[in-house]
């Protein structure tokens, strides 16, 4: 089983989601991330057929935008970090980015595609562990039995603390089999927010809305932050984590043809033109070795709802 590729610029490893494209016939275990390396040719094909995202203007722009060295492979006299890029992240005016941003090399069906269940993690041990550990720091008490949590395109596995506790946690997915074996989860849903975007949830149900490296996959992510915004109580959170893994044929054009900070401005975006949230921010959380290096890198943007 092929796990799935870098998505950062001129990346030429895969890691995670099994592709349709190539068939080794090899097993990979469920704790298991393996890196493969593939043809460049074959790896810039998502992004081939489409002009790359331009830090200065055009490109899936709307309009004519800088991002001011925010970006990874942007010069900068001071090192930009993750948590700066949302400090002053001079959002425009209007919504800057234009509908192929959101088109994707493969556009078949993702209910298809997700129709067989892949009961693999999608980053590796460490950057679970850190993303848990975020997840400790910001989540109500374990047993808050007035408590409501909500993952959005889950799975088998959320991520959440072991044995966490709410009177309510419900998943969203896109494959049955995967989320009934997601032993946190209290109910679950299928649904390809792709196709139809609104959660089957009332409003102001939930305390906190998570989505774990699935936030580049959404082709209507405007629609979703509104209903995530819909369904949060009051001062509610919202947490958006991701890597630099994808699928790339199903992740967006505009994910695709950028690097990692530009995805948490990318990100923040999404969160301020949704309207009702506070001002996002971001944090990497990735986790070192013991001799520093690093692993998968581990990103979080996150906002409040508005209080009333």
């Amino acid at each position: 089983m092929i796990p799935r590729r870098m998505c950062t610029r001129m990346q030429t490893h895969i890691s995670h989601r099994p592709a349709p494209l190539r068939n080794t016939g090899s097993h990979q275990s469920p704790s298991s991330t393996r890196l493969l390396t593939i043809p460049t040719a074959f790896a810039s094909q998502p992004t081939s057929r489409r002009p790359l995202l331009k830090l200065l203007g055009g490109g899936l722009m709307a309009g004519a935008l800088s991002l001011q060295g925010r970006s990874v492979g942007a010069a900068a006299s001071v090192p930009t970090t993750a948590e700066s890029i949302l400090e002053d992240p001079q959002f425009p005016a209007e919504f800057p980015f234009r509908a192929d941003a959101f088109e994707r090399y493969d556009e078949g069906s993702d209910s298809s595609f997700y129709a067989s269940p892949r009961f693999v993690t999608h980053i590796d041990d460490a950057a679970i562990q850190a993303l848990t550990d975020y997840y400790s720091e910001v989540f109500p008490p374990s047993g808050s039995k007035d408590k409501a949590l909500l993952d959005i395109c889950s799975s088998w596995i959320s991520h959440y603390p072991k044995d966490y506790s709410a009177g309510k946690i419900s998943g969203l997915g896109m494959n049955e089999e995967e989320l009934a074996r997601n032993p946190i989860l209290t109910d679950f849903a299928v649904k390809d927010l792709n196709e139809d975007p609104v959660l089957p949830y009332p409003d102001s149900t939930f305390d906190v809305v998570t989505n774990a490296v699935s936030v580049d996959y959404l082709t209507k992510p405007m629609e979703v932050f509104k209903e995530m915004h819909r369904v949060l109580k009051p001062g509610g959170l919202a947490v958006m984590s991701f890597s630099n893994r994808c699928f790339p044929t199903k992740a967006v054009s505009i994910w695709t043809s950028t690097g990692d900070l530009d995805h948490v401005w990318i990100v923040g975006s999404y969160f301020h033109y949704a309207g009702g949230f506070d001002a996002p921010a971001a944090k990497e959380i990735t986790k070192k070795g013991l001799l520093g290096q690093k692993g998968d890198p581990m990103y979080v943007v996150y906002a409040r709802k508005q209080a009333i």
